[in-house]
């Protein structure tokens, strides 16, 4: 995927004991989230803290970051899934929305 035009950053803390079964939903939720296309998923880890992370959601254009702000509304698989995310973490995440800058 070229230079994303819009990325969310997820930072996240997993509540105890939550890594493993954490990882092994990503594996299933990850060909979800990316299914619609124009969407990649990336998850960085904090070198000083094995429970935080931040989940980075990288669209390729707008349209597929308004189309997917559509699904999390709507789509009951989505709510699903994203009910499941929540279960894992210790507390809420903190959601930032970047977008390409040209100056």
């Amino acid at each position: 995927m070229p230079t994303p035009a819009v990325s969310l950053h997820l930072r996240i803390r997993l509540a105890t004991d939550q890594r493993e079964p954490f990882f092994a939903f990503l594996r299933e939720a990850i060909s979800f989230y990316e299914s619609p296309g124009g969407i990649r998923i990336e998850l960085l880890a904090n070198s000083a803290d094995d429970h935080r992370f931040i989940e980075i959601v990288h669209y390729a254009t707008e349209i597929d970051y308004q189309r997917d702000q559509v699904r999390v509304a709507a789509d009951p698989t989505m709510k699903q899934f994203l009910a499941r995310w929540r279960a894992f973490l210790a507390e809420p995440p903190i959601v930032e929305t970047y977008r390409r800058h040209t100056p």
